[in-house]
């Protein structure tokens, strides 16, 4: 259902790859509600997914830009804001890739090349996408800019492997630069901690499966969709969360405050009869 929370808003999608990304979902639910979009990713990534799709569903241009570079990403804010005639009022930042996890390096053996990779696309791509629209003042005043993280930043999950370290990164990029987007433009910075979700992306961790089955018995409402997230996201680019920033949002059907759940426990020791 729609209504029109993003009515007359311009917004940024990143890494919308296939129709299992959150990020396409969240360009879906944000079209709903009245926004205009331009959607970008990766060179790579938009030879691979099916991105055209999805731009004629939701009528947006696709711009392709390779998120370590600042050229990339100035032609991206430029070009965007050609498109929307003005500036930018909303960021979704989708993005995480690790070449340790898909080259199947144990996190005690990470080789350091590619965690600088992981490290620079995952986390600091952030931080550069902030710089460059706050050089290029293109974020509107009262703007929002939403990063998707985990809470293997906070938690240990063994198999997440380095990404942990990058998300951790990510939400700490989220704070310090909300802060300073804050006190000039009055820009929100938010992470949303999101349920483990079967994207392409996600499921390439090893033991995912055995992620999103014991993250499902831990949460009282269970996990939390990409539909979901998409909606939440929808809200923090609206006008209804205008004084949210710096956050580190959980949506993750309260996995994050659950010590431990009786579908644990029976799992685990089935009940006597």
């Amino acid at each position: 259902m729609s209504n029109n929370l993003l009515a007359g808003k311009k917004g940024i999608i990143f890494g919308a790859l296939d129709e299992k990304s959150i990020a396409w979902k969240t360009a879906l639910a944000c079209h709903a509600q009245g926004a205009q979009l331009v959607l970008t990713n990766a060179p790579v990534a938009l030879r691979m997914g099916e991105i055209n799709k999805l731009a004629e569903a939701v009528q947006a241009p696709v711009i392709g830009a390779d998120v370590t570079n600042m050229d990339d990403l100035k032609k991206l804010f430029e070009e965007s804001q050609k498109q929307f005639n003005g500036g930018v009022d909303f960021v979704l930042h989708s993005i995480g890739m690790s070449l340790n996890v898909r080259k199947g390096k144990h996190y005690t053996e990470l080789d350091y090349e590619w965690n600088k990779k992981t490290l620079d696309i995952s986390a600091m791509s952030l931080h550069r996408v902030l710089r460059t629209a706050w050089e290029m003042d293109a974020i509107n005043e009262w703007g929002s800019v939403v990063a998707l993280t985990y809470i293997a930043a906070q938690r240990v999950f063994p198999d997440y492997n380095e990404m942990a370290d990058a998300k951790a990164l990510l939400e700490s990029v989220a704070r310090s630069f909300g802060y300073q987007y804050g006190v000039k433009k009055k820009v929100r910075i938010n992470t949303i901690s999101q349920s483990p979700t079967r994207t392409t992306a996600g499921s390439g961790v090893k033991g995912f499966d055995a992620f999103i089955d014991y993250a499902e018995k831990m949460s009282p409402l269970g996990n939390a969709p990409a539909e979901a997230c998409a909606d939440y996201c929808v809200s923090l680019f609206s006008d209804l969360t205008r004084y949210v920033t710096m956050q580190n949002l959980f949506h993750d059907g309260g996995f994050s405050l659950t010590g431990v759940s009786e579908a644990v426990i029976n799992s685990i020791m089935p009940p006597s009869e």
